[in-house]
């Protein structure tokens, strides 16, 4: 069998296929990714030994030069990505089995429509619950489209969500597919999504609720990081009392100095010594004091091991990761999916959601000392015992069998 995936976005997207992608070739699988060029990504999958098709531009450069919340070139960066679906991904398509998409709706829909012109499986994964249609939860705001803030029915706004695609993208999408020979799609979202989406998020830590909409929850999509921790971090942790990990992955902010000088203070100020991340915000040092060190690429699986709590943006893979490794979590959400992952660490009892995406030294000390308590701690480990860690074995094994069912369905 023969699987390709398309992706595009940050590390949060590229990290779970590579789990999968390997657990496929274990299976006896080949397997491909149509993934951004940047140099981090293509670095990991080579290391996992999974073949690459570099897709579209390098997202950090985009991700840092881009204003948040900002419309300008939005447009241009969608038509980009969608004509990229039905150029290098349809090529690399040709004789695979089956097309795995994640990532936005210009990937996502431009995928389908590339399987659907070639006669193979599609499936659709989201490694969030917040995208897919639910009656439980508001739409996440489309850059540039704010939905009503007064409104209160959610299947109404999930309607009106599907609209605003359609006007986004749905030009755009339908000249494509008519340049292919496919008809017009009325309704891009849903048809991305399909009645089959797959959620690649444990039922624990990210529970989905039932609807009409048939999700097939895998559980999350990990792969076993085996690389050693620098011996220079080594020494550190060993120095003395377990630090507070802070990183903001490729989550682009505002101010990357007044961030870290704010969180190192609050560390500080619970007598704690400090892993400043540089992530993409490029995070500094704010002193040379003994008591902080500054780590860029690590193995975050065998560092949340040996941290007293991890302060981050909560993203799924980070929330994740921090769960799995029992470490207690300060969730400083910047947008997108990420306050919903706060959300599921406070109710948890597994450390603590702050208020905004903009910290104080306050706001944050007292944060720390709720995910810092011995309390915290014991209810973090208890969870950890109960994250999957089979969501690509699941997944491998539900693809492997609806690729083998007869007949050539089009999607999953």
């Amino acid at each position: 069998m023969r699987v390709l995936f398309s992706t595009y976005g940050s590390r949060g997207s590229v990290e779970p296929i590579a789990g999968l992608a390997v657990r496929l070739r274990e299976l006896g699988a080949e397997v491909r990714v149509c993934a951004p060029p940047d140099e981090e990504f293509t670095e990991r999958l080579a290391e996992v030994g999974v073949e690459v098709v570099p897709t579209g531009r390098p997202v950090r450069p985009l991700v840092t030069s881009v204003t948040p919340g900002s419309v300008v070139g939005l447009a241009q960066r969608a038509a980009e990505l969608m004509a990229a679906q039905f150029d290098t991904v349809a090529a690399a398509a040709e004789g695979c089995d089956a097309l795995v998409a994640t990532g936005p709706l210009p990937v996502t829909a431009g995928a389908r429509s590339v399987a659907e012109k070639l006669g193979i499986r599609y499936v659709h994964a989201s490694h969030q619950p917040v995208s897919l249609p639910s009656p439980y939860r508001r739409p996440p705001v489309r850059r540039g489209q704010p939905l009503p803030p007064e409104a209160t029915d959610n299947q109404a706004l999930w309607d009106q969500d599907a609209q605003i695609a359609n006007a986004m993208f749905g030009e755009v999408l339908n000249t494509h597919r008519a340049s292919v020979g496919l008809p017009p799609v009325d309704n891009i979202r849903d048809y991305a999504f399909t009645d089959h989406p797959w959620l690649a998020t444990d039922p624990i830590l990210a529970p989905w609720q039932p609807t009409d909409l048939d999700v097939v929850q895998t559980g999350a999509w990990t792969l076993t990081d085996e690389r050693p921790l620098q011996a220079e971090l080594v020494a550190f942790l060993d120095a003395g009392t377990p630090p507070v990990y802070v990183g903001f992955g490729s989550t682009p902010m505002s101010a990357p100095k007044d961030v870290a000088r704010v969180t190192i203070e609050a560390i500080r100020a619970h007598g704690r010594r400090a892993v400043v991340s540089r992530g993409w915000a490029d995070l500094p040092l704010i002193d040379d004091q003994d008591d902080c060190f500054t780590v860029g690429e690590v193995n975050h699986q065998a560092l949340f091991r040996r941290v007293a709590a991890a302060v981050h943006h909560g993203s799924a893979g980070t929330t994740t990761t921090a769960t799995r490794a029992g470490a207690p979590q300060v969730v400083v959400p910047q947008g997108g999916d990420q306050p919903y992952w706060a959300g599921r660490v406070a109710d948890l009892g597994i450390g603590a959601a702050h208020d905004g995406p903009t910290p104080t030294t306050e706001s944050l000390s007292a944060a720390l000392k709720t995910a810092l308590t011995p309390e915290t701690r014991a209810r973090a480990t208890a969870v950890a015992g109960t994250i999957r860690t089979d969501g690509t074995t699941v997944a491998a094994k539900l693809l492997l069998a609806a690729v083998s069912q007869e007949g050539p369905p089009m999607s999953t």
